[in-house]
């Protein structure tokens, strides 16, 4: 914008002074004139008219204006001639002035220089401008251009964009200058995503150890409600019932700082590897602090691609659900297609209604059954399980049993 006000600023200069210099040549100043041709004309034209030639031929054949003294208009006419700038002679008889003769001779030359000037000055003019022009934009291209994408560019990372390099011209002088800008770029952003990374290591490693505890504390609390039905005595009952209580406060902060941390981060971490199959049942066989589990069949041997920590989390959800809303014997079923492994989960609970049934595997949703309950639940667990299955190639099917109860279905991806 400045660069554009300067160059209107000179192009006004250039106007003003072309206008100066254009009424000086119009007002012009005297030339120099063959004084000698117009001495010998004049000699001429006196020695004719004292031969009786007439004055309109002899005006026209010198290309000039003569006046008697006897004429009425001889005052205003040679008022006119030195008017006119014309070279003006006295005519004489016998010694005495009898008139004027003038020559134009002045005007064609006048004219003729004055458009010669005219041409050189806008030549001149015309040249100091182009020249000036030329040089704003010089200026402009190679410093004042750099310093507005400077400009720009620091704008840009000031609100955060670092994305956006600093690209460099071939002829910039501000090469090296630019280039620290640019590095200054990389440096930040580079800082930017370390500490987005170690923000997001630190909100992994919060879920992924709040997630775990859930499920010793989810043993503590069987275990508990086991021994509270098993034992009879008061000392024990009461020492039972404060564990469990701490179990339970132990689980809602968990629960909170879960949730906390979910808000934030979309996923938890998941490497799936290869495993056996047969940690399947080593899984299956931990649940007997939760309830019955009931096996129809054997998991068929293979390897597998899962994260084991992440397997156990989703059969220990899924169970821990049936046995806190079913209250009835978990059945596991075993099937197999060449790419997976399908684990069947049923219970003979009150299953789930059917317009909820997709809804299960949203995050923080709970069933109308599970609401109504009175029972402690995050709305978490199936999503987790859900998306756990996902990472690891397979997936989770939800639906309810036919003749009652509830069925989930793992589906395990064979390596």
């Amino acid at each position: 914008m400045k660069i554009r006000i300067i160059a209107i600023l000179y192009t006004i200069v250039i106007l003003i002074c072309g206008i100066v210099l254009w009424n000086k040549i119009d007002k012009g100043s005297s030339y120099s004139i063959d004084m000698l041709d117009l001495n010998t004309k004049r000699d001429e034209i006196e020695s004719k008219l004292l031969e009786g030639s007439d004055i309109p031929s002899l005006e026209n054949e010198y290309n000039c204006r003569i006046v008697l003294v006897s004429d009425d208009d001889y005052e205003s006419m040679n008022n006119y001639f030195i008017k006119e700038g014309m070279s003006v002679f006295d005519y004489f008889e016998d010694g005495v002035i009898s008139g004027k003769i003038a020559f134009n001779a002045r005007a064609e030359e006048f004219a003729a220089r004055t458009r010669e000037a005219k041409i050189q000055m806008f030549w001149v003019l015309g040249s100091v401008y182009a020249a000036g022009i030329l040089l704003l934009l010089l200026i402009w291209y190679f410093y004042i251009r750099p310093f507005n994408k400077l400009s720009d560019f620091a704008a840009s990372v000031s609100k955060g964009n670092l994305n956006v390099p600093l690209n460099m011209d071939r002829h910039n002088y501000f090469g090296a200058f630019t280039e620290s800008f640019d590095r200054m770029r990389e440096e930040l952003k580079l800082s930017a995503e370390r500490e987005a990374a170690a923000n997001r290591s630190k909100q992994e490693l919060v879920a992924e150890i709040s997630h775990d505890i859930k499920t010793p504390v989810a043993t503590i609390k069987a275990t508990c409600e086991v021994m509270e039905i098993k034992y009879k005595e008061d000392d024990i009952r009461e020492k039972v019932s404060v564990i469990k209580s701490k179990a339970t406060s132990v689980e809602h902060l968990i629960d909170n700082m879960f949730r906390a941390t979910l808000d934030d981060l979309d996923e938890l971490k998941v490497t799936p590897r290869e495993e056996s199959s047969l940690i399947i049942e080593d899984m299956l066989a931990g649940l007997r602090f939760y309830g019955t589990v009931e096996q129809k069949g054997s998991v068929p041997e293979c390897l597998i691609l899962v994260d084991k920590l992440r397997l156990e989390q989703v059969i220990d959800n899924i169970a821990g659900n049936s046995f806190k809303y079913a209250g009835t014997t978990l059945e596991v079923e075993y099937k197999s297609d060449p790419d997976n492994i399908h684990v069947i989960l049923s219970d003979r609970g009150p299953g789930v209604p059917e317009k909820e049934l997709a809804m299960l595997t949203t995050k923080f949703y709970r069933g109308s059954e599970a609401a109504g309950s009175g029972k402690d639940g995050s709305g978490l667990g199936l999503y987790l399980a859900s998306r756990f299955m996902e990472k690891m190639g397979g997936g989770l099917d939800l639906k309810n049993r036919e003749g009652g109860g509830f069925t989930t279905e793992i589906v395990i991806k064979k390596v």
